[in-house]
């Protein structure tokens, strides 16, 4: 048993709203109305998919730097044909200020590891409409296939850094040139050339807290998100590659944020804004949990955990009421593992829950004064009940590693996207890490502070590699038989 927790009709139903988009300057109407930030799937499982896109005044960033919406209509175009010879089409909805002219709809009752094409078709006017680029994606496999895929992590894609250097106190070697800044951050098409299934992205997507200004207001906080997915280079790559997304602290509210302080943007705002920037969740859900789980294949499955939501205040005493999951989806994770008959169990995490990290820091599940108490109970809770083959995965750190706790728990951290947001990592025995006594052993840490991702190939041999964002093979590691420790 291992199900995503979607609810999935059996017949074809189409779900529509508003929100972001895609598009080049060759689909752009005679108005002024484009396809600014592209158009984009997410959640695609063995039978379902949501594709959204964002209405936009042209498709150039403004005199302050954003890329405003635009008033019109929207529908969605499919088909298994790319020349769309059968298509069907969502009914037309409109792009309105209070979504951010997003557009979003849902797609079920798919084929399961088929090759969907899908393009927008929009205007100012309703009876007067543009083809958008055509897009595309493949539903998974499924329970029933052993078919491999390959898909990427990525986390940490800081525009500030990027666009600005040292002025933006960029960590990392500034290697971004003139048309890296006008195309986007250089992984993407490094990733794109590798056609993964599906990218995930574990969380600080956007920064709202960056020393050029800090996002507090809704308008500022769509700006973030405006002025990144506005890259060439993402537009391209999520054409063709849907996205399964995670929230972190920057992409909610400000750095290692909880929900205790006034403080804006305040939580109800960054949930808000998460839920509505991203496809995640279809329009019309009344309370969307970002914590879910995906079976990929019959022999994988993965989930993905929240990480800010729900979690007790960075600075209350550890122990066993401290949490950062929350009850319900501790009880959800729990149940949802010891139910699942996949041979591979991967959990995605915003935040280490082994590390090391830095010994200051407070809000994660590596943490010596954070949330500690419920990940070791977590390990012995895996042990206990005799469930195999839990590997973690996280973002949230700025170098790559590899790092395997005193239990046996395997993890592995995917690293900042982009050179200007990545630094030197910590290590087990630094006295000023979470690890000062050396108990965790680190097979692979970056050599130095570089970009990049990790690319997992899932099947009956499932295999784990780091890659640096000029595509550099950095470590690889095959995921054992029957991991120790659980």
């Amino acid at each position: 048993m291992n199900q995503s927790n979607h609810l999935i009709p059996t017949a074809l139903t189409v779900i529509t709203m508003a929100f972001c988009q895609i598009g080049f300057a060759q689909y752009e109407p005679q108005s002024d109305v484009a396809l600014g930030q592209g158009t984009m799937a997410g959640e695609v499982t063995h039978h379902s998919a949501l594709l959204q896109t964002r209405l936009t005044r042209g498709t150039d960033l403004n005199d302050d730097g954003d890329l405003p919406g635009a008033e019109g209509f929207v529908t969605f175009k499919w088909d298994t044909d790319p020349k769309f010879t059968n298509s069907q089409e969502t009914p037309l909805q409109p792009a309105l200020p209070g979504h951010d002219y997003v557009v979003r709809a849902e797609l079920t009752g798919l084929e399961a590891d088929t090759l969907y094409f899908y393009r927008a078709s929009y205007n100012r006017n309703e009876n007067e409409r543009t083809d958008g680029p055509t897009c595309s994606f493949r539903t998974l496999p499924g329970p029933d296939s052993d078919r491999p895929v390959q898909f990427i992590i990525g986390s940490c894609m800081n525009y500030i850094k990027f666009m600005h250097g040292r002025e933006g106190r960029a960590s990392g070697p500034l290697t971004a040139t003139p048309e890296d800044k006008r195309q986007g951050f250089p992984a993407f098409e490094i990733m794109k050339s590798k056609e993964p299934l599906f990218f995930v992205g574990t969380g600080d997507i956007v920064y709202y807290d960056n020393p050029m200004r800090d996002a507090k207001t809704v308008e500022e906080m769509r700006r973030c998100w405006h002025e990144q997915f506005r890259f060439p280079r993402m537009i391209e790559f999520f054409q063709d590659v849907p996205g399964f997304w995670s929230k972190d602290d920057h992409d909610f509210r400000f750095n290692d944020s909880d929900n205790r302080s006034t403080k804006l943007p305040l939580p109800e705002t960054g949930i808000r804004i998460f839920h509505e920037q991203l496809p995640i969740a279809p329009a019309d859900a009344t309370d969307p949990k970002t914590y879910r789980t995906i079976r990929i294949n019959r022999d994988v499955q993965i989930w993905l955990t929240e990480g800010r939501d729900y979690r007790s205040p960075n600075k209350s005493p550890d122990g066993p009421d401290k949490t950062l999951w929350g009850v319900e989806q501790r009880e959800w994770l729990q149940s949802t593992l010891k139910a699942s008959d996949a041979k591979w169990k991967l959990m995605i995490n915003p935040t280490p829950m082994v590390g090391p990290d830095d010994a200051y820091k407070k809000d994660n599940h590596a943490s010596l004064e954070g949330f500690r108490h419920e990940a070791n109970a977590f390990f012995d809770w895996l042990k206990t009940n005799e469930i195999d083959n839990v590997f973690l995965f996280c973002g949230d750190r700025h170098w790559q590693y590899h790092s395997i706790h005193p239990c046996g728990i395997n993890e592995f951290a995917c690293g900042a996207l982009n050179d200007e947001n990545s630094r030197n990592g910590v290590r087990p025995g630094d006295r000023k890490g979470t690890d000062p006594d050396a108990m965790v052993i680190q097979p692979y840490i970056s050599p130095e502070p570089s970009g990049g991702f990790i690319e997992i190939t899932a099947g009956p041999k499932t295999q784990v590699s780091f890659f640096n964002d000029e595509g550099r093979l950095m470590y690889q590691f095959d995921l054992p038989e029957k991991a120790p420790g659980n």
